[in-house]
């Protein structure tokens, strides 16, 4: 019988912004809408509410990481649900899985859904830099956490995005179409101990900055968006689980988000 603990929270700051566990109920207010901004407003993927939030039942038992800027404004969040309670990728996201693939449910392990960014952010440059600091978050948080696994449901092209950057994500599935976008995504898992030894030896600098809380490392890009961010992120928009919308670049770091 598996042990019920809490999530160990993260807070830290990468210059004027700040990455941390929500708890505060304002705080956690404001994901809701973030997410029903991204989710039922813009990709139009959930039911609008007349509360403008976006809830579902694993919020009853997930933990949320949020992104804020120097006003103290929400800018993104993602969502770590951790076993033994169940993952979407369980069921909402069953048909990316073969019918033999055996989902690990171990304390090393966990599922990301709802990672998105403020729709309303207009600088192609600072979307970037806040997906990636929130990227930062993702990893701190499964650090503090002693997770080693993550698993992910991600559109192809996404996928390809995050091996360039660094991250050791293994596609455990074919790319399947997935209702209500149609998009072909691909259920994935992110090993970070394969991430700690390739990323030193690939792109040091990136594994320094990604390390460092304490302000000791200047913001560092991957290596993959410094050759040219506007082209692998051209079309990124992720939701249900980091899932690509097929939008011109001018809405697309509007965006950026996963369900």
């Amino acid at each position: 019988m598996q042990v019920l603990e809490e999530s160990r929270p993260i807070e830290f700051w990468e210059d004027r912004l700040l990455v941390k566990t929500l708890s505060a109920e304002q705080d956690l207010s404001a994901s809701y809408h973030l997410r029903h901004q991204v989710f039922a407003d813009r990709l139009q993927w959930v039911t609008k509410s007349d509360d403008e939030l976006e809830i579902d039942a694993y919020d009853a038992f997930a933990t949320s990481v949020g992104l804020f800027d120097d006003e103290r404004k929400l800018r993104g969040v993602f969502r770590m649900v951790s076993p033994p309670y169940p993952f979407m990728i369980e069921s909402e996201f069953r048909p990316c899985l073969l019918p033999n693939c055996e989902i690990r449910k171990e304390r090393d392990t966990v599922e990301i859904t709802r990672l998105a960014l403020d729709p309303t952010l207009t600088d192609k440059g600072l979307s970037i830099r806040l997906m990636q600091v929130l990227f930062k978050g993702v990893y701190q948080w499964s650090l503090q956490n002693e997770v080693r696994y993550l698993y992910m449901v991600v559109e192809k092209r996404f996928l390809r995005v995050l091996r360039g950057m660094g991250f050791s994500c293994e596609a455990i599935s074919p790319a399947v179409s997935l209702p209500p976008a149609g998009a072909l995504s691909i259920a994935a898992v992110l090993d970070w101990e394969q991430f700690h030894e390739t990323c030193p030896q690939k792109q040091p600098s990136f594994f320094q900055w990604i390390n460092a809380v304490d302000g000791s490392a200047s913001f560092e890009k991957s290596g993959f968006l410094a050759r040219d961010p506007r082209e692998q992120f051209a079309e990124l928009g992720v939701g249900q689980t980091m899932r690509q919308d097929h939008q011109p670049l001018d809405g697309v770091e509007r965006r950026l988000a996963a369900a």
